[in-house]
């Protein structure tokens, strides 16, 4: 057998590159790899979307099981791919859309049923699937409705329909009389209106784009109220704790007011007279700077001081200093 170093160092090199290649590949797909892949792919028919998308959630009994991987137009159906792990799926299963927040996140929801397992290459069909009614598609579409009315053609309308039943039992007459009234205030109110439901469903778009920043907000604040709820029993406690100090520094000033009295007095009088002195304090400070210097530059030959002192004699007291001082 041939060792490392005598083998053809170009095949190596080809080979660790096909093989970072494959891994580089397995880690990429590795959800559509068997055993360690995100599990078997079915397919379900629905009469519309209902806003599911790619990536939410598949659920069994409210236990996740897999993620929708596809949305696509299937003729008159809604054909969604989607993958499940780990669960039996029977011939019979159903499937249905289901609302999983209230800002419009959606999952699907499976209810495995059979006596035989489901084929992968066979979608649940229509007759097994349920679509939820989506409120915020709703709101968008009543939205492009009252755009689309010609309000005042509208209430035109009923003015001529109670005009031709103005002979009418007074029953009928005042029931057309308050449709036309009704006509009249909704045509008066048209921009507002239009611009109402026009709010609505920009308010519901930009929640549902951002329900999951919304749902994690939501998550946070129940995470901080559960931290402030585990640790009442400590904020409890601090508060009590600051009570009572408060209370004991209350009676240690008032046990110690005589003898604090004349100092905090006497304390005032001090800082009274270096207010007053304040510009003599500066003018000294000032003075003795000169005198600082000179004494630094006297000790700064050693352990002893070099020094002169002129006029310690008079010059009429002996032969010791007949000239006097002489600097």
């Amino acid at each position: 057998m041939k060792s490392f170093r005598s083998r053809n160092p170009i095949t190596i090199g080809v080979t660790g590159l096909v093989v970072i290649a494959l891994a580089l590949l397995a880690a990429v797909y590795s959800d559509d790899l068997p055993i360690i892949g995100g599990g078997t792919t079915y397919q379900a028919q629905f009469s519309e979307a209902a806003g599911i998308k790619a990536t939410d959630e598949v659920r069994i009994a409210g236990v996740k099981v897999g993620k929708v991987t596809d949305v696509d137009l299937d003729g008159d159906s809604v054909l969604v791919s989607f993958k499940v792990k780990d669960a039996w799926m029977g011939d019979r299963t159903r499937a249905a859309i289901k609302i999983k927040t209230l800002l419009g996140q959606k999952y699907v929801a499976l209810e495995p049923d059979g006596s035989g397992t489901l084929d992968p290459g066979k979608p649940i069909p229509r007759n097994r699937t349920v679509a939820p009614y989506d409120v915020l598609e709703a709101f968008r579409g009543l939205a492009e409705t009252v755009d689309a009315i010609d309000t005042p053609r509208l209430a035109k309308s009923f003015e001529v329909l109670s005009q031709t039943f103005a002979d009418t039992p007074d029953n009928v007459k005042g029931a057309l009389d308050g449709l036309s009234a009704l006509s009249k205030t909704i045509s008066s109110r048209d921009e507002q209106l239009a611009q109402l439901l026009g709010n609505t469903a920009q308010i519901s778009k930009t929640l549902a784009d951002r329900d999951a920043e919304v749902a994690k907000l939501l998550a946070d604040g129940n995470k901080l109220l559960d931290e402030v709820r585990r640790r009442k029993q400590a904020i409890s406690s601090l508060l009590d704790g600051t009570k009572k100090l408060s209370a004991e520094l209350k009676g240690l000033v008032e046990d110690n007011s005589k003898q604090l009295d004349p100092v905090l007095a006497q304390l005032d009088q001090f800082t009274a007279m270096l207010q007053r002195n304040q510009d003599s304090l500066a003018k000294g400070i000032e003075k003795f700077a000169p005198f600082v210097r000179q004494f630094n530059n006297t000790i700064g030959n050693g352990r002893w001081f070099d020094n002169y002192i002129c006029g310690l004699l008079p010059p009429s007291v002996g032969p010791i200093n007949p000239q006097g001082c002489t600097p």
